[in-house]
C-alpha cells in the first residue's frame, strides 16, 4: 500500500505559562487588550497534518509520501525527514517564505491563546496529485483551502479513493462544499466536536453521511470512537488495540475500492485507522533537542 497524505508540514512552538491568563486580563479593557506573558517553558516540535500521518504510517509498517508545499526555513525537518527514512519526494519548498508555524501558549487553567502563521501552506494548490505514481489511497487533511479542494478532486477523477480528515479545515468550507468533499471521499474521520460541525453546516445525519461512503470515524478521545458504516454503528476499542493496523490494511487493499463503488466495512470493531491520527502533533522521538535552533525532534 503506498498512500499520498496531502497535508501540512509545520512548526509547532509551544510554551507554558506558570500562571492563569484571567489574573492578569482586566475584563472591562478587553477592547483595549495589550499583554506580555512571560513563558519560562518553551519547546519546539515538528508537526503539521502530513508529516504526522507519515511517520505513523511508517511505524505501522506502511508506505506514506507526505504531500506538502514547505518554506525556506524546512532544513531541520528535511534533516529529520531523511534520517527517518520519510519520504520527502513530493514536498515542495516555496522560496521567499516560512514554513507553517503554530505558536500556542497554555496557561494553568488549560486555557490556550494560539498563533498560527501558514505561510507555504496557503501555496498547496501549485502541487497535484501524481496519478502515474502507484498511489493507491489518499489522504485529505488539513492544508491550504484551494489545495484541499484540488487535490481530492484530483484523487476522485483519477479513481484513488481517499480519506477526508478535515480536522481544524472544517471551518474553511460552506456546507456545499463539505457535502461535494463527502461526495467524492471513501471515507471521512472527524472528533466528536467536528462531527456536530458536519452535520450542522451540511444538515446531514452522520448516519446519511455514512450512506455516502464506505465509513465515517468518528473519535471521542480516550472513550474510543464510533464507526458508522451503512446503517451500521459500532462502538470501536479503546487505545492499544492490535487490530488498528489490520484495519487499515483493508481499507487500503484492493482496487474495488473506487469512489464510484464504495462498499461498507462491516461489523469492524477496530476503531483508528492509524496510530496517533489524532493527536496534536507526532510522538516524541527520544533524542535530545537540536540546541543551536531549540527545535526537538517530535517526530
Amino acid at each position: 500500500m503506498s498512500a499520498l497524505i496531502c497535508g501540512s508540514m509545520a512548526y509547532d512552538t509551544i510554551m507554558a505559562y506558570p500562571e492563569a491568563f484571567k489574573n492578569h486580563i482586566l475584563p472591562d479593557k478587553i477592547h483595549i487588550l495589550n499583554v506580555c506573558f512571560e513563558v519560562p517553558e518553551l519547546r519546539r516540535e515538528f508537526g503539521g497534518t502530513a508529516g504526522n500521518i507519515a511517520y505513523n504510517l511508517k511505524l505501522l509498517g506502511s508506505n506514506g509520501f507526505p504531500m506538502a508545499t514547505v518554506g525556506a526555513d524546512f532544513k531541520p525537518y528535511a534533516e529529520w525527514m531523511d534520517k527517518h527514512g520519510v519520504s520527502r519526494e513530493y514536498i515542495k519548498e516555496v522560496p521567499g517564505t516560512y514554513t507553517a508555524q503554530a505558536f500556542i501558549t497554555t496557561d494553568t487553567d488549560n486555557n490556550q491563546i494560539t498563533a498560527f502563521h501558514p505561510g507555504a501552506m496557503q501555496r498547496a494548490h501549485e502541487q497535484t496529485v501524481p496519478t502515474d505514481k502507484g498511489m493507491t489511497l489518499g489522504v485529505i487533511a488539513p492544508d491550504g483551502r484551494e489545495g484541499m479542494l484540488q487535490h481530492a478532486h484530483q484523487f476522485y477523477d483519477a479513481g484513488i479513493p481517499f480519506l477526508f480528515d478535515p480536522g481544524q479545515g472544517l471551518p474553511l468550507f460552506s456546507g456545499k462544499e463539505l457535502k461535494e468533499f463527502i461526495d467524492m471521499a471513501t471515507w471521512v474521520a472527524v472528533n466528536d466536536y467536528e462531527s456536530q460541525m458536519l452535520e450542522q453546516k451540511t444538515g446531514l445525519a452522520a448516519s446519511t453521511i455514512a450512506d455516502q461512503v464506505a465509513a465515517l470515524i468518528v473519535t471521542w478521545g480516550a472513550k474510543g470512537s464510533v464507526i458508522y458504516s451503512k446503517h451500521r454503528r459500532t462502538r470501536g476499542q479503546r487505545r492499544g488495540s492490535t487490530r488498528s493496523h489490520r484495519l487499515w490494511r483493508r481499507l487500503s487493499r484492493g482496487p474495488h475500492l473506487r469512489p464510484h463503488a464504495r462498499q461498507g466495512l462491516g461489523d469492524h470493531r477496530e476503531h483508528r485507522l492509524a496510530h496517533g491520527r489524532h493527536q496534536d502533533r507526532v510522538p516524541r522521538h527520544p533524542e535530545p533537542p537540536f540546541q543551536p535552533r531549540g527545535i526537538r525532534a517530535a517526530v
